[in-house]
């Protein structure tokens, strides 16, 4: 196999996105780099900053001067992706877009529908959350191509392997509307890896052969992973194998939308309870700029801890405003208080999280966490998922069902305080003389695309890997065959298709019986997933699956079989995990002659040899 001159780790962020590299011409042991990305910062400026903010502005006509977007390698832009985007775009929220990566993952939307901004007004300029992960990606190929790969057509970045970043907890749907996203920005070599494996493997390089000294066997390591727009759970084993130690994922959590953001909207509200105290109502559009404001505080005040406190304003409105500008201030104790307490409060290692929301008619939109409490969604990971714990843990002295070391991850623990409130809960539930290890050493913005650049490396044989595979198991939605019922529809069986763990490009024929397949008219796969069904196995059929196996999207689609028009075809079916970290289910007719292939997804149809 040819390999690339670069592997390239790119982490799609939901608040910014980072590409890491490795020049494998440059020498025995070359080192991880990070690429500046050049972007527009003000009107008309461009500047390279280590992180792209995934932020989406499309202006409307004539508010920004001509040129104003213009970047080196593209002229005449009527939209700005990066730093510019973010700022300004807070001040007309309806034409920014944001948090695109978590309206992939979104269920409850068609994810390939122009929808973002998500309240824009209905003559606006819209894009699905497909294609402005598409505008962020094709920014970082362009950036790459104009500043690395300059004229030398081998180095492009189309040409290079690439290993993007999703969120472990991403279903099979997200990951591969993430890789149509990427093939769309012009990148084909690409593998998926998970956000914190990622920033494991960059805590295994940033410790070179020492990270050997830091576990041991039997240990069971927490990855928190809190970036944001989400928090990202996993757990990675250590166990040993011929006098090696082996690291297997073993565990990952649901899909959180609790990180960041939430924090800064919370500032937000705290803010503008003082600013009321004094007279001065916001609305909506001055609220939301107060978020991005509060942040900017945030960030100041943690990354200065000499301030005592940091200036957040907001855009007037109206004559009696004076110089159009609301100022307050946010102190250090209050954005501790309000982030420590209210996120990771202290509680006990049984606690449970809120679930729902308490008010019957909700705003539609992305389905926030609704419990904003870290450490409770942590407590419950660790509850749902003991006996894994207990397994991996039995060759340890003390025996417990608890990680023996967490590695933070994501830029909200660049804040100590938060680091240390969350240390103390965890300590309390597991060690509580000796408190819990904590592994560091990373950069918390850039791990994540550093680790998946090392990771390109262990694909080549270099590197200590983490054994993973499917994130989940897999299911079909299999109908009953029983007499129809008025008003009740037939009862559904999960077919399991994909167990655990099943490594990237293996496949497996599903044993048993066969299915009658729907071809020739429109018909609805149905796929389900569970992340803590562990111990399922390819063929199994689960009755009563409600409370541990969840729906994911369903599968609308018309599997073309000329002349057999509306027909029920027996198959047997046939799974595979690809090499890229996507799922396909391939459909086998009984005489051997046609096939169909499902990929977990709303875009395929028949294939044929």
């Amino acid at each position: 196999m040819t390999h690339s001159r670069y592997v390239v780790g790119i982490d799609l962020g939901t608040t910014n996105c980072a590409v890491s590299y490795i020049d494998t011409g440059a020498g025995d042991r070359p080192a991880i780099q990070t690429m500046p990305i050049p972007q527009v910062v003000q009107p008309g400026i461009v500047e390279s900053r280590p992180l792209l903010p995934s932020f989406l502005y499309l202006p409307g006509p004539n508010e920004q001067p001509a040129g104003a977007l213009d970047l080196p390698w593209a002229g005449k832009r009527d939209f700005c992706v990066g730093e510019f985007a973010r700022s300004f775009g807070s001040q007309v929220p309806t034409r920014l877009v944001a948090s695109a990566k978590s309206w992939l993952s979104h269920t409850g939307v068609d994810r390939k529908q122009p929808i973002l901004p998500w309240k824009a007004p209905d003559d606006a300029r819209r894009l699905s959350p497909v294609e402005a992960s598409t505008y962020y990606l094709k920014h970082l190929v362009d950036a790459w191509n104009h500043l690395v790969a300059k004229d030398v057509v081998e180095h492009r970045l189309e040409s290079q392997d690439i290993i993007l970043t999703v969120p472990a907890s991403f279903d099979a749907v997200a990951r591969e509307l993430t890789v149509e996203a990427a093939r769309a920005a012009g990148l084909e070599k690409i593998t998926l890896l998970e956000e914190p494996q990622a920033a494991f493997y960059a805590w295994i390089d940033a410790s070179h052969d020492a990270w050997r000294e830091q576990v041991e066997v039997g240990d069971v390591v927490l990855v928190c992973d809190l970036g944001g727009g989400t928090t990202d759970l996993s757990l990675i084993a250590v166990s040993e194998e011929a006098g090696q130690l082996v690291l297997t994922r073993v565990a990952v959590g649901d899909h959180i939308l609790l990180g960041g953001d939430n924090m800064d909207l919370a500032l937000a509200h705290h803010a503008a309870a003082g600013l009321a105290a004094k007279g001065t109502k916001l609305d909506q559009g001055q609220m939301h700029m107060l978020w991005h404001s509060c942040r900017l505080a945030k960030e100041t005040l943690f990354a200065q801890p000499e301030l005592k406190a940091a200036p957040v304003t907001v855009l007037g409105r109206g004559s009696r405003v004076i110089g159009g500008t609301i100022k307050g201030e946010l102190s250090r104790a209050e954005v501790e208080k309000a982030l420590v307490d209210g996120f990771f409060p202290s509680t006990p290692r049984d606690a449970v999280p809120q679930r729902q929301r308490t008010v019957g008619l909700q705003e539609i939109g992305l389905p926030y966490a609704a419990d904003p409490a870290v450490t409770k969604h942590l407590a419950h990971f660790l509850t749902r998922h003991e006996e894994v714990l207990a397994q991996k843990s039995s060759k340890r002295k003390k025996k417990a069902t608890q990680p023996a070391a967490v590695l933070y991850n994501g830029g909200v623990f660049k804040a100590a305080p938060l680091r240390q409130r969350l240390t103390e809960v965890l300590g309390e539930w597991i060690h509580v003389k000796s408190g819990m290890r904590e592994l560091s050493g990373t950069d918390l913005d850039r791990a994540v695309a550093s680790g998946a650049a090392y990771y390109g490396l262990v694909r080549r044989g270099q590197g200590i890997r983490i054994r993973g595979g499917a994130a989940r198991s897999y299911y079909v939605g299999i109908e009953t065959a029983l007499p129809a019922v008025p008003g009740a529809a037939p009862p559904l069986k999960a077919l399991c298709v994909v167990p655990f763990g099943m490594e990237e490009g293996t496949e497996a024929d599903v044993p048993g019986q066969e299915f009658g397949l729907i071809v020739g008219e429109p018909a609805e796969f149905r796929f389900l997933g569970s992340s803590q069904r562990r111990n399922d196995t390819v063929g199994l059929l689960v009755d009563e699956w409600h409370g541990d196996i969840e729906e994911l999207a369903p599968m609308a689609t018309t599997l073309e079989a000329p002349g057999k028009e509306g027909r029920t075809v027996p198959v047997r079916l046939h799974s595979k995990v690809t090499e890229v970290g996507t799922l396909e289910l391939w459909c086998y007719s009984r005489d051997g002659k046609d096939k169909w292939k499902l990929e977990f997804n709303v875009r395929e149809r028949r294939e044929e040899e």
